[in-house]
């Protein structure tokens, strides 16, 4: 399930996955926010702040090159069930989002969904960029649930990016 659309100046992206694993683990994974950045692809790392709770820095890659630094508070928390974040004032990016995590019908997993709002860096020209070099929210959203699941389930995330040393040594080994 993919859902698009804008809110005002914000862009607004969700998605769902569901994962076979219980609510708790997979809450209780995503509630530890330094294991973020081991499936999301723009997130370089996350820093708790200032000793409280709920309060990080979370340094995202941005289609430019840039690495911008997010300063973000959670929102609401339910446990087992929600967790909201929102950017503070003193961000170089102005976005919330919340991911929510149900039991899903049939006794298959859980079911996990993220949904993101942000006003985007340079506004449609940035948005476009982003689009155009595949860092855009909305495509980092559905690849980001989609190495969540793989990591949760599999305990790694597969890829079939080749190296040019795996090219290399194919080509060596067809000689």
């Amino acid at each position: 399930y993919t859902a698009r659309r804008s809110f005002g100046e914000y862009k607004v992206v969700g998605r769902s996955v569901t994962i076979a694993k219980p609510r708790a683990e997979l809450f209780a994974f995503w509630r530890d926010f330094r294991n973020l950045p081991r499936f999301m692809a723009n997130l370089e790392r996350i820093e708790p702040s200032g000793g409280e709770p709920g309060h990080a820095t979370w340094h995202i890659k941005a289609a430019n090159g840039k690495t911008y630094a997010v300063d973000t508070r959670i929102a609401r928390e339910v446990d087992g069930e929600l967790i909201a974040w929102r950017s503070t004032e003193d961000s170089d990016i102005d976005t919330e989002g919340r991911v929510t995590f149900e039991d899903a019908p049939g006794e298959r997993g859980t079911r996990v969904s993220l949904i993101i709002a942000y006003k985007p860096k340079g506004g449609i020209l940035g948005d476009t960029v982003a689009k155009l070099m595949r860092r855009s929210p909305e495509l980092q959203g559905r690849h980001d649930l989609k190495r969540f699941k793989m990591l949760m389930e599999t305990g790694e995330i597969a890829t079939s990016a080749r190296t040019r040393a795996d090219h290399q040594h194919q080509t060596e080994e067809a000689r």
